[in-house]
């Protein structure tokens, strides 16, 4: 029994090592490497050489703690403070231009300090934006050709070979030669997609597990599709009115207030289907609330052809006429009207930031026009007439010409003289779109769909708080919550974005100016309540006085309109006494008051 608690008893360096903990060196401690680096540094010949200093009376020696504390704060970081960013990083995060705050734009204190705290935290989150770009996990890149080849000379079955099993599987075509011409659409997080064919045939699918989600013929011509705003509801434009379904095929309304649609947009931040029909009338329907916003008669004839700018969601409407215009819901006329084309303009794309907008015409040329500036860029003459045209999110711009596909690459900031990629089918294409965060361009025919491999097309990385293709059912529900709350109204659809953020900087006499401009009048100075202590100025109390001299001058009106009526009553009384008292009463006087 003795020496099993010999064995137990801990060593006297046992305990001290448990009091005091050894302390973890830093990559700056300069005398942790220049210790290692002296022969014989151990532990016991430092304690041996160490000497205690003498303690007095009274005095408590300082323990280790308390040293080794003391010690580490007298030294400094070498490379302190957070990484340097670079202002080409920062300003790529960077959304809208700083307002420049001072006293005289904005008087009040609070409002000017609480736009000083949101300017900072603006620009907070563009340089943690700008850091975490180390941390995203994919690159984009796109296919580069060898010596004395071109990239458009590459087939599709030469992609598939050579990429992983994963992204060949996302190269296969649909043979539906039954139903045709189809028009499709792809969702937000590009995991959905929906075909529909001109006879009536519907599906829609979970294209990257190839899992159908329903398949539906609804005995009737289908013109176009569109997703709204989460994959289980979808609006389709039939022969006569608007059908809505979900994500089972059942029907959940028809809207026959919106009849012979040609072609739809969907607007998420706004929750707004905007449609154009034969009539050539531009409707714009609430989708959350199921009502009614505007309905604007264009005067342009038939409409169909359309898009919506992503950056101010603009419809824009091509015209017979050559003509592209510019809509807003708020406003019944265009807010701009450009004159693109010679012929009548057959396409419309804009690219996923809002700076770039491509025309293609009857004339045989595509267009490439800055939205900012309203002006072309670029020209070029195509063999036919584009039919369709779409961007990808990395600026990559595919047209359809009759039966063959082209994609251009960096075509809106440079003169290119060759297509990036082309791909041919079998029959004319009736409808193109890249699948977002992917490298795939979907291509609709009258036998069917065809999905193609396009490098470098899709984003790379995905903000799962805006569009996350693997989110669950709760994170679903929890998306559509804060998308409602979120909803942007109709009335802030402007030309410019960032005019809703201006400060209003107009000075008192330029006020009164268009004011007397208005009415003819000088409006009377308006009142300002004087600034007193001990509380007495605050908000509340300032609009009490405020409200007191509205109904003090209210009081005075009132009382200067009855004086105004007694001196009228006074004088028509005497003129009355001085009548009768000439004589000059007549029988008809007596019945006048």
């Amino acid at each position: 029994m003795a020496t099993s608690i010999e064995a137990r008893a801990p060593s006297k360096f046992g305990e001290t090592n448990k009091r005091h903990p050894k302390k973890t060196s830093r990559y700056f401690d300069t005398n942790v490497v220049e210790a290692e680096s002296k022969p014989n540094s151990g532990k016991q010949h430092t304690r041996k050489a160490q000497r205690k200093r003498p303690v007095s009376e009274g005095e408590e020696e300082e323990p280790r703690w308390k040293k080794e504390f003391l010690k580490s704060r007298e030294k400094k970081d070498p490379f302190e403070g957070p990484p340097p960013l670079s202002e080409k990083k920062i300003k790529k995060y960077v959304r809208g231009q700083k307002n420049k705050v001072t006293a005289k734009s904005m008087p009040d204190l609070r409002v000017r300090k609480s736009l000083k705290r949101y300017e900072e935290r603006l620009e907070l989150a563009s340089k943690q934006a700008a850091r975490t770009e180390l941390l995203l996990p994919e690159d984009s890149g796109f296919l580069e050709a060898d010596e004395g080849e071109e990239t458009y000379q590459i087939t599709q079955q030469d992609i598939s070979e050579a990429v992983d099993i994963a992204s060949a599987t996302k190269s296969f075509e649909l043979k539906m030669d039954r139903f045709g011409p189809y028009r499709l659409n792809y969702t937000r997080t590009g995991r959905h997609l929906l075909l529909a064919g001109r006879l009536g045939h519907l599906a829609a699918m979970d294209w990257v597990s190839k899992k159908l989600m329903f398949e539906i013929n609804v005995m009737e011509s289908i013109r176009e599709v569109r997703w709204l705003h989460l994959e289980t509801m979808l609006a389709v434009a039939q022969k006569k009115w608007l059908y809505m379904y979900d994500n089972h095929g059942v029907e959940i309304h028809c809207i026959k207030n919106m009849n012979n649609v040609l072609r739809m947009e969907f607007l998420p931040h706004h929750f707004l289907l905007a449609t154009a029909n034969a009539h050539g009338v531009l409707q714009y329907l609430d989708t959350s609330v199921g009502k009614m916003v505007s309905e604007i008669p264009t005067k342009c004839g038939r409409l169909d052809v359309m898009t919506h700018n992503p950056n101010n969601a603009i419809v824009h409407l091509g015209h017979p006429d050559g003509t592209v215009t510019l809509w807003s819901p708020t406003v019944r006329e265009p807010v701009v009207k450009m004159l693109c084309h010679k012929a009548a303009v057959r396409a419309l794309a804009i690219d996923s930031k809002g700076l770039y907008m491509a025309t293609a015409g009857t004339d045989r040329q595509l267009k490439i026009f800055d939205v900012r500036t309203y002006k072309p860029l670029q020209v070029y003459r195509v063999s036919r007439g584009a039919g369709d045209l779409s961007f990808s999110q990395r600026g990559l711009l595919a047209a359809s010409l009759c039966n063959v596909v082209e994609v251009y690459k960096d075509c809106c900031t440079t003169t290119i003289d060759k297509p990036y990629m082309r791909h041919t089918l079998g029959c004319p294409i009736s409808g193109l779109s890249f699948c977002p965060y992917e490298d795939v361009l979907g291509v609709t025919h009258s036998k069917g769909y065809a999905s193609l491999l396009l490098p470098g097309a899709g984003e790379p990385n995905f903000d799962a708080l805006e569009a996350n293709p693997y989110r669950s059912k709760t994170q679903r529900r929890e998306f559509e919550v804060k998308a409602l709350l979120e909803k942007i109204q109709p009335e802030l659809i402007t030309l410019d974005p960032q005019a809703i953020g201006y400060i209003d900087t107009a000075t008192m006499d330029q006020r009164d100016k268009e004011k007397r401009e208005l009415f003819g009048i000088k409006p009377p100075p308006k009142f300002e309540p004087r600034f007193k202590k001990k509380g007495r100025s605050t908000a509340s109390k300032k609009e009490q006085r405020k409200q007191g001299h509205k109904e003090e001058e209210k009081r005075e009106k009132l009382r200067q309109e009855s004086y105004k009526v007694q001196d009228e009553e006074k004088k028509a009384k005497k003129e009355k006494d001085a009548k009768k008292s000439l004589g000059h009463l007549t029988a008809l006087d007596r019945f006048k008051k």
